[in-house]
């Protein structure tokens, strides 16, 4: 981005999703006097100036910096793809293009229209389909007054011309707009955005949010500046790509890109071993059909371990059942319905082995190994193949069957026996888990959980002998709903995918990446100590806290690796006591449904629950934000076998690499902050708790920003910017 000597002040960079995208221009932001709401001049990238009025710039709104710089970002693609002055009808796609996306920014902007209301041109490029020619016509008179004046049109283009722009416009409809837009789709209802809030199903963001404390990274986190940053470089590349009709091919060589990084993080041959899919749930559904290729074409047995602490739809997917109500690829799908393909496994050839007793406590190691073997024997008995997962690690940590017991089954069982790991948790040294692939097992992965990029990013990683499966075999016709092509290696199996690359699940792991890459930077043993510096520091935290009960999660046993790190306990479970118990009395647990309320509670801003002259209203506790790990269902001897509800705070990628903004900080500094954070959310969850009535007729919503700030200003606190933020 070109600076000009008062850029360092317009407010507007103030805002990490804005601040992003500016990086990103190299036309010179200038305030100035403007005939529309911002001009664009020159005609060279390198001599593009974006001029807005200086009201603009230190106050918004912000619709109007995000229509100009996107539109100065597509200029500067076109000036130097051209030869001379770009053409009228790539002009026409860039402006409304530009308009596009500056609608659907609008849209999802708290606070927008401050001062200055949208025109209607804006307003008419929202909807599910773009306007007519004719409405379209009309809107270019406003859209062309930003234009540098030499690409002005002396006359006014005539309807044939914006019938062309209306054709291509429906064509590519869906992948114009803000990265926010784009890496929410392709997934499922869960990552839509609920408008009241900002946030999705999972309380985070697609934009960054630093001033959130978040300690997330067992559910999902919001987008952090790097992997927003990283991924709107790729989604600059996809609306340029747009204007000349090569959006299929960039995507795909981008698909490719993403398979080709995540193998060598992996130190796996190429991309050709890895299949991306929205979720660990959609990589359920890849394992199980190339399972169904066996070489001897048996019918599957599936055996999941725990998956009441993996996934809700993973049992159904485990039965090549839908598991949701809509796909990446399809907006309507029979829940619970068989897809098509999937013809070799019934409900009753699904078995599940369970990690804890109904007492809540861990399930014997030698138990579970006998009930894992029972199901392999009577399977392969009865003439079946088996899917045996291995579960590593469980939404509270814990990890079955253990490696002996595995090896065991592979040395007995053979090619009767396949094994993939759940491991999408992925808090894993990468050559561990390269080692198991190359041992002959599957392995999922996620980028959402330790990585900490944006929920819904999955891939499935294959050994040799399965990826050999797919140049002979064929996947069930029902996956088109599921997976695209481009996500699959090139063989013969995946002539029945869609032909459409999933752009939101490209963009979300290119985010993902970003944070592995950043991860790797930093050498092993360095890794250890800073999750070794802040996980002590939040459970001296936690003792400290009479609200809080910190669950023993045993520590990982794994064969030993040089300077390995994942042999730590990274996710602290704990449960939360039940307000209205007495503090002298045994420690009662808050039942599953009242920590889900909670844990609502904790992402919102308690402020105006409390009146003005109440200590509690100007608190920093109040008004942070937290986003922690979802609850998860514990069964309590202390609640009669009902359900506890277990919160967690987790360790992630992020919290050792730190944001580059905060590169100048020292590591204890940085890792002091994220502590102090923690222990403001402990806080919190004591304010919740000793004031539980009175939030509970309020009910605040979770919200994306402070509910006292239309634009928040991150600088609060540095300790919210970093780590997990």
């Amino acid at each position: 981005m070109a600076q000009s000597s008062a850029l360092a002040v317009f407010h507007f960079l103030k805002r990490p999703d804005l601040r992003c995208v500016a990086e990103e221009t190299r036309a010179a932001i200038v305030a100035g006097r403007c005939a529309s709401t911002f001009d664009i001049s020159g005609n060279t990238p390198d001599r593009m100036r974006l001029v807005f009025p200086d009201r603009t710039l230190q106050a918004g709104p912000a619709w109007t910096i995000r229509h100009g710089l996107e539109l100065s970002l597509l200029l500067e693609g076109l000036l130097t793809q051209e030869t001379g002055q770009p053409s009228l009808p790539l002009l026409l796609r860039a402006s409304f293009a530009a308009a596009r996306t500056a609608a659907l920014f609008e849209a999802l902007d708290e606070g927008s229209g401050q001062g200055l209301p949208s025109p209607e041109g804006l307003l008419l490029m929202k909807g599910d389909e773009p306007p007519p020619s004719s409405v379209l016509m009309r809107i270019w008179k406003t859209l062309e007054t930003h234009l540098p004046a030499g690409m002005k049109s002396a006359t006014t283009p005539s309807l044939p011309l914006f019938e062309a722009v209306f054709s291509w416009l429906t064509k590519v409809w869906a992948l114009i707009g803000p990265l926010e837009v784009l890496m929410a789709s392709g997934g499922d209802a869960r990552l839509q955005l609920d408008p009241r809030s900002g946030l999705n199903h999972y309380g985070c963001s697609h934009r960054p949010r630093p001033w959130a404390a978040t300690f997330a990274s067992s559910t999902a986190s919001s987008v952090s500046e790097r992997g927003f940053a990283a991924a709107e470089r790729v989604r600059i590349q996809l609306q340029r790509a747009l204007l000349y009709d090569c959006s299929h091919s960039t995507l795909l060589e981008t698909a490719r890109n993403v398979r080709n990084r995540l193998a060598r993080y992996y130190g796996l041959p190429d991309g050709e071993r890895v299949i991306l899919a929205p979720s660990g749930t959609d990589c359920e559904l890849a394992a199980l059909a190339i399972a169904e290729m066996n070489p001897a074409h048996k019918p599957v047995t599936n055996i999941l371990i725990a998956p009441e602490e993996t996934g809700r739809g993973v049992p159904l997917a485990a039965a090549g059942c839908h598991f949701a109500t809509d796909t990446a690829h399809s907006p309507h799908v029979p829940r619970g319905n068989c897809i098509e393909g999937f013809g070799s496994i019934a409900a009753d050839a699904v078995e599940e082995v369970r990690l804890r007793n109904p007492d809540g406590s861990e399930v014997d190691e030698a138990i579970l190994t006998e009930e894992c073997r029972t199901h392999v024997e009577r399977a392969t008995r009865a003439g079946r193949h088996v899917l045996l997962h291995q579960l590593d690690l469980s939404k509270t940590g814990l990890l079955a069957p253990n490696e002996t017991a595995l090896e065991a089954f592979s040395k007995k069982f053979g090619q009767d026996c396949d094994i993939v790991v759940d491991a999408c948790q992925a808090r894993l040294m990468p050559s561990r888990i390269g080692g198991w692939v190359q041992a002959g097992r599957a392995v999922m992965v996620t980028g959402s959980k330790f990585f900490t990029g944006p929920p819904f990013c999955g891939a499935l990683l294959l050994p040799e002998a399965w990826r050999s499966r797919l140049d002979h075999g064929v996947l069930p016709a029902g996956l088109k709903a599921y997976a695209g092509c481009g996500e699959w290696p090139e063989c013969a199996a995946t002539h029945n995918l869609s032909e459409a690359v999933n752009h939101g699940l490209i963009l979300r792991w290119t985010a993902a990446l970003a944070e592995m890459e950043a991860l790797a930077s930093v050498p092993p043993l360095e890794t250890r100590w800073r999750l070794e510096r802040f996980l002590s520091g939040v459970r001296e935290a936690m003792a400290q806290c009479p609200d809080i009960l910190l669950l023993d999660t045993p520590t990982p046993v794994r064969a030993v690796l040089p300077e390995s790190w994942d042999d730590m306990t990274t996710i602290l479970s704990f449960l939360v006591r039940a307000p209205d118990s007495n503090d002298t009395d045994a420690f009662i647990p808050l039942e599953l449904e009242k920590t889900r309320l909670l844990y609502h509670w904790l992402n919102a801003d308690l402020r105006p629950v409390f009146r003005p002259d109440e200590p509690e209203r100007e608190s920093v506790v109040a008004g942070l934000l937290c986003h922690i790990g979802q609850p998860v269902a514990m069964p309590s001897k202390a609640l009669k076998g009902d359900m506890a509800g277990a919160l967690r705070i987790s360790a992630g990628a992020r919290l050792v690499s730190g944001e580059p903004i905060h590169a100048e900080l020292s590591t204890e500094v940085r890792l002091a902050r994220e502590i102090a954070d923690a222990r403001l959310i402990l806080a919190k969850i004591s304010l919740i708790c000793h004031h539980w009535e009175r939030i509970a007729r309020y009910d605040p919503l979770p919200t994306y920003a402070p509910a006292t700030l239309s634009v928040p200003a991150p600088e609060r606190s540095l300790s919210q910017q970093n780590g997990e933020k």
